[in-house]
């Protein structure tokens, strides 16, 4: 199960990523918000983290306008290895080196399709257990 959760910044591009992992057969939690109206980023990226850190989900995906504000509060919570990615190579590297396990996403900066694309490219990339990696991993906490 993923978790997902966004701002007010970040809701109309949550609920199409929703919609696009479940059309891919992903079963999602969301976290909310739950409309446009201005909330606090920090409620709805700790609900996130915290499902991620205690195994109620396998990964988690933040959203805000520009991903700063969420990674920030993500990677807070102690077992969260959150990753702000505006591209599809630093996906891929952030779970093969850095086996990060929740996704920061800025939605006034990405469009729908390159966000889709990095969620798509997060999710089905595994961390690579190369021994150093773990270790550095090890390392971060």
């Amino acid at each position: 199960m993923i978790a997902i959760g966004s701002d007010h910044g970040g809701f109309e591009l949550k609920q199409k990523l929703i919609a696009h992992l479940e059309q891919g057969g992903m079963e999602v939690k969301d976290m909310g918000c739950h409309g446009k109206e201005s909330c606090d980023y920090p409620v709805f990226g700790q609900a996130v983290a915290k499902a991620v850190a205690a195994g109620e989900c396998e990964k988690g995906i933040v959203i805000c306008t520009t991903g700063i504000g969420m990674s920030m509060v993500a990677n807070k919570v102690e077992g969260v290895r959150c990753a702000l990615c505006g591209d599809t190579y630093s996906a891929k590297m952030t779970r093969l080196h850095n086996n990060a396990n929740v996704l920061s996403l800025g939605a006034g900066i990405l469009g729908e399709n390159l966000a889709k694309e990095i969620v798509d490219v997060f999710l089905n990339t595994p961390f690579s257990e190369e021994e150093r990696h773990r270790r550095r991993v090890d390392m971060i906490g």
